[in-house]
């Protein structure tokens, strides 16, 4: 069964190689310095430079519908063969809102609410960018039940950085 894999960027050549990742994925702020994995080829690496933000701000970057929609073109791309691994800084907002958003693609009949369960169950604390997955909502139909969902599984517990974790898929 495929797996995605959520973790901080000062985990992620640790994650990438003790679960034989093939593709990463990267939520970061623009100009953070991420270096690529070993094994990784370019072409199964997307890079996303957002700031982890949920309203706009002067001299952030909002994540917004592009960011998404190259997330989901990049998630659907991937074989499934091997994990794919996400990471923002942290492991605790951009990259827990990109797991869940990829859960709800690859399950479009699922219940939004138990697939944050599961996230919440994975990760005790994830507490993923509200706006992220507002923008998801919207561009996979789900008429606000995503964000109904994430809202009531609520803020995570406090954390420096997010353990690595698995995200179940359906």
């Amino acid at each position: 069964m495929p797996t995605l894999h959520v973790c901080p960027l000062s985990k992620l050549s640790e994650t990438v190689t003790g679960v034989g990742a093939s593709h990463v994925v990267t939520l970061i702020n623009v100009g953070a310095a991420v270096e690529r994995p070993a094994g990784i080829d370019a072409d199964r690496h997307l890079v996303l430079g957002m700031s982890d933000i949920s309203g706009p701000m002067e001299g952030h970057v909002l994540p917004g519908e592009e960011h998404i929609a190259r997330f989901l073109a990049f998630a659907r791309g991937w074989n499934r063969d091997a994990p794919l691994v996400i990471h923002c800084w942290a492991g605790i907002s951009r990259s827990t809102a990109a797991a869940y958003i990829a859960a709800c693609a690859f399950s479009p009949e699922a219940d939004e609410e138990e697939i944050a369960l599961r996230l919440r169950a994975a990760s005790p604390s994830a507490t993923p960018n509200p706006r992220l997955v507002a923008v998801a909502d919207a561009m996979l139909g789900r008429e606000g039940r995503m964000r109904a969902a994430i809202a009531r599984i609520g803020r995570g517990a406090e954390a420096f950085e997010g353990t690595p974790f698995i995200m179940p898929l359906a």
